[in-house]
């Protein structure tokens, strides 16, 4: 009876680990600060210009998309300048249609355009 409860065990956390019940989305936030702000702009990030942020809630790769334009959205128009924004899912970057700058791309992987009208609104 002992030895049927360790290998059923064995067994399920074997199921468990390869079923996972979330999916793997990544977002790579990138910011770039108004002149001064810095120090205000990075601090989301750990007072760094990048971090990574996982999102569990995100279990298919369009809702990994939506989270990626979605953070893109910028409320300190005064503070940061611009965000670029990338997305991995299952490990794989997804395409957001904006190259690192923010031009049209069809293959970029950055999902925040640089004429949003939340962007480049400096002081």
């Amino acid at each position: 009876m002992k030895i049927k409860s360790v290998l059923f065990g064995a067994a399920f956390l074997a199921v468990g680990l390869t079923g996972t019940a979330y999916a793997n989305c990544v977002l790579h936030y990138e910011r770039i600060a108004c002149a001064g702000k810095e120090a205000e702009a990075f601090k989301k990030c750990d007072g760094k210009a990048a971090c990574d942020k996982a999102v569990k809630e995100a279990a298919s790769k369009e809702a990994c998309a939506a989270a990626a334009l979605k953070a893109c959205d910028n409320d300190r128009l005064d503070i940061t300048k611009y965000k670029k924004m990338t997305a991995d899912f299952e490990g794989k970057p997804l395409v957001g249609g904006f190259n690192a700058v923010g031009k049209a791309d069809s293959s970029g992987t950055n999902f925040c355009a640089a004429d949003r009208p939340d962007m480049n609104k400096c002081q």
